[in-house]
């Protein structure tokens, strides 16, 4: 989320208020700005390319821009960076392309240093294959260099991206003659001459790239452009082995071949130079640690924390009933759970720190309760009945449960149980004892198919206590490293935990002049989940047209004869269906457009470009909408219960 509003940013996200939320700037260049969005209706990550308005008002470069992206979404390869629309809105030229988690090469290069050989090999066969593709089409990409090769988070996937000065080979006098283009470190001597290049161009360009990515440093160097298309034309590239030793005499003679200055003695194709690579390319994916760690820590000690805390009360319970040092029970009780929040606090902070929000540990526990939900499926057979034995030792712990609650009243009856304390220790023992063994072994028939202590653990920390503690655990935080963009918030949460972020930002007079705001964004955030629900129902629902669960909801389909379902009929359930669904989809985005709104005025507002009465005449306009959507959602409800099955009436 930007601090300062640019005007770029503020007129596109206004052109495609709706469909897209703009999150921030990722970078700009000699051909465009690239901006980080959120699609609405598919719920995704996506990467917004525009052309800056300035050179869009000039036709030349306008057209070379949108040849650019028509060319580039022609590609589909697991290599390139894919282009899903290029379009012109609100007088604005621009596309939008897949978002890929991760890093550019050069990035990773000029933080970590050089590759190694194994890695460097392998990024370098992805690109090849990559532009082996796009030659094959007649498309040579002519800026093939560090930062236009993508590194995706998890998979180690390179991915070729920006073909900004690419052009379609048949394709005649889009370039002058002798005009330049590309980054002159990584231009092959054909390029730098301004004569016209073919694929072999981008195999030189690729040699470059794996001389730096291997070696640390480029092959030519000059203090100026001049000198370094210069070199690039005349002087021979140094051995590769001769900067980097450790690479393979394999790999490095084939780099090298790359960087010959006659065309001809270079690879014909990506492909030959990716074979003779020859280097085993696997991937270990990277999952990522920090809120993970955070949930599973401490998992596989739960059996011994249930014993330790049931023998640590039971032991203080019997001393505190026999007179027997209460002080020294209230501080083993007070230590114990001291240290534990301690602990807790310790590691919340710890994610905290890396920028994540109490909100992102709250989704990702939503998430992995789901994913425990599917792992005990597989895990437990739901249906068997257990064995005799492990019947025997559930209700064995239970008699030892029962007589140390015995003992314990009696205790509390003011008898003397002194001569009873063998008998309290060693039913505590059995308790535990049989409480790890049904741990693993079920004494009765499994009916729970969720993680009952993840769920207590979103439940608390949902709580007023667990929001008591979020707190203590933000007291003193020192920001170290943003994470990647969050992949557990919706679109619309997304939009909302940013107008809270800016709204908590804001001076005390205008909070109190805005102090509905904070509900008004929970309802349009409500409204748009459920709408986002019903889309995804009735996705399930056409997708099912044709299975016998969906016709079970028709009584239409129901009265008609096995297999002489009538082909109008069910044409007519589909098209339904379908309006239904585009109808949702459109309260949707009509729904996350206000709370963009919201957000976009609040940015405003703390940039200093925007007044109270501005936004206040937007939240108007936001609760009309919220109503008018309500009210559809109820009619809506009320049709459905009328058309209920039961009811007397046909679907």
């Amino acid at each position: 989320m930007p601090d300062v509003l640019s005007s770029e940013f503020v007129a596109l996200q206004h052109a495609v208020a709706g469909r897209y939320s703009l999150e921030g700037e990722l970078g700009r260049g000699g051909m465009g700005i690239v901006f980080l969005a959120r699609d609405v209706a598919l719920d995704r990550l996506v990467a917004i390319k525009l052309l800056p308005p300035a050179q869009a008002a000039q036709v030349g470069l306008k057209d070379r821009f949108l040849r650019e992206a028509r060319t580039a979404a022609g590609l589909s390869h697991p290599n390139i960076v894919p282009i899903h629309v290029v379009e012109e809105a609100g007088g604005l030229v621009f596309f939008v392309m897949a978002f890929i988690e991760g890093e550019t090469l050069g990035q990773r290069l000029r933080t970590k240093g050089p590759l190694s050989p194994v890695t460097g090999a392998r990024v370098l066969q992805e690109v090849a294959w990559a532009l082996a593709y796009a030659h094959a089409r007649g498309v040579v990409h002519r800026d093939v260099k560090p930062d236009n090769i993508l590194i995706e988070q998890g998979t180690g996937r390179a991915m070729v991206s920006d073909f900004g000065i690419a052009r379609a080979g048949e394709t005649t006098g889009s370039t002058a003659a002798g005009e330049i283009l590309g980054t002159a470190q990584y231009m092959s001597p054909e390029q730098a001459s301004g004569e016209p290049v073919d694929g072999r161009s981008d195999i030189y360009s690729l040699g470059i790239v794996g001389f730096y990515a291997l070696s640390g440093k480029a092959p030519f160097d000059a203090p100026d452009v001049a000198t370094l298309l210069a070199m690039q034309i005349t002087t021979p590239a140094p051995p590769l082995s001769s900067a980097a030793p450790g690479v393979s005499p394999k790999a490095a003679q084939a780099i090298d071949r790359c960087l010959d200055k006659n065309p001809d003695d270079r690879w014909p194709t990506g492909e030959a130079f990716a074979e003779a690579l020859a280097q085993s390319t696997a991937v270990t994916r990277e999952i990522p640690a920090p809120i993970r760690v955070w949930i599973t820590r401490g998992q596989g000690a739960r059996p011994l924390l249930y014993i330790w805390s049931a023998l640590l009360a039971d032991v203080s319970l019997v001393l505190y009933l026999n007179d027997r040092s209460p002080a020294v029970t209230l501080v083993l009780l007070g230590a114990t759970t001291g240290l534990f929040l301690i602990n807790r606090l310790y590691r919340t902070q710890q994610v905290l720190e890396l920028g994540y929000t109490v909100d992102d540990i709250r989704a990702a526990l939503r998430q992995q309760i789901e994913h425990r939900k599917e792992e005990l499926e597989f895990e437990h057979d739901y249906d068997r009945e257990p064995p005799w034995w492990a019947k025997a030792i559930r209700w064995t712990t239970i008699g030892a449960c029962v007589s140390v609650a015995t003992i314990t009243a009696m205790g509390l009856a003011n008898l003397d149980i002194s001569r009873l304390f063998g008998l309290f220790a060693g039913s505590t023992m059995v308790a535990a004892g049989g409480a790890i063994i049904g741990w693993v072994w079920p004494g009765k028939k499994l009916t729970a198919r969720s993680d009952r202590a993840l769920e207590f653990r979103l439940k608390l920390l949902e709580s007023p206590i667990g929001k008591f503690m979020a707190k203590l655990s933000a007291i003193g935080l020192k920001t170290r490293a943003l994470p990647a963009p969050g992949s557990h918030r919706p679109t619309e949460l997304a939009i909302g935990m940013a107008a809270d972020q800016i709204f908590e930002s804001l001076p005390k007079d205008a909070r109190k002049a805005l102090v509905d705001l904070p509900s008004l964004v929970r309802r349009l955030e409500a409204e748009a989940q459920g709408m986002r629900a019903r889309v995804e129902e009735l996705n399930a629902m056409i997708a099912g047209l044709g299975d016998e669960a969906l016709s079970a909801q028709s009584a239409t389909l129901r009265e008609t004869p096995a297999g002489a379902v009538a082909h109008d009929q069910r044409s007519k359930l589909r098209a339904d269906l379908i309006a239904k669904r585009e109808q949702a989809a459109q309260r949707l985005a009509v729904s996350v457009a206000a709370l963009e709104n919201i957000r976009l005025d609040l940015l405003r507002l703390k940039s200093g470009v925007g007044t109270v009465d501005q936004l206040t005449a937007d939240l108007d306009a936001a609760r009309d909408l919220q109503a008018e959507i309500q009210l559809a959602i109820e009619s809506r409800r009320e049709v459905e219960a009328a058309l209920r099955p039961g009811r007397g009436a046909a679907d």
